[in-house]
């Protein structure tokens, strides 16, 4: 059913959870699954005082995020693909759908709620609201 499936992952425990749910789609060999990270403005350090320190120290490099996903992409019974983008996790996550004509996006959620949901913005919640196809959306084990 699902042809072109955009991955937004992160590399958080949570990604593994995400990919658990990707392998239970029983996915048909001829799909296509698009693994992606999105680098937001925040951990790539542009917009941030260099005499600062990063705010996210334990984010890798950008090759980093590709050997983790590279991990990821072993698990896959068929066809995938690696994105790597810099800018605000919304925006590239729905970009890279309409690029792909993606039929299903598979994010996580992190369970945030009340002050921090509002701080911090639900972006599982916006992708839902906003994608152009389904959103499969997995929990996080604290939820």
């Amino acid at each position: 059913m699902f042809k072109t499936i955009l991955v937004a992952l992160d590399t958080s425990e949570l990604s593994a959870r995400v990919m658990a749910a990707v392998t239970q789609l029983n996915l048909d060999p001829d799909a296509q699954v698009i693994l992606s990270h999105v680098i937001s403005p925040a951990e790539s350090g542009f917009g941030v005082s260099a005499d600062r320190p990063s705010l996210h120290p334990q984010m890798g490099t950008y090759r980093s995020i590709e050997q983790h996903l590279q991990q990821f992409q072993d698990l896959l019974p068929c066809d995938s693909e690696i994105e790597i983008v810099t800018g605000d996790p919304v925006d590239e996550i729905l970009r890279l759908a309409n690029i792909y004509g993606a039929d299903l996006i598979v994010l996580g959620s992190r369970g945030l709620t009340g002050v921090e949901r509002v701080v911090q913005g639900s972006v599982s919640g916006a992708v839902v609201a906003d994608a152009p196809c389904s959103v499969f959306v997995v929990k996080s084990a604290e939820t």
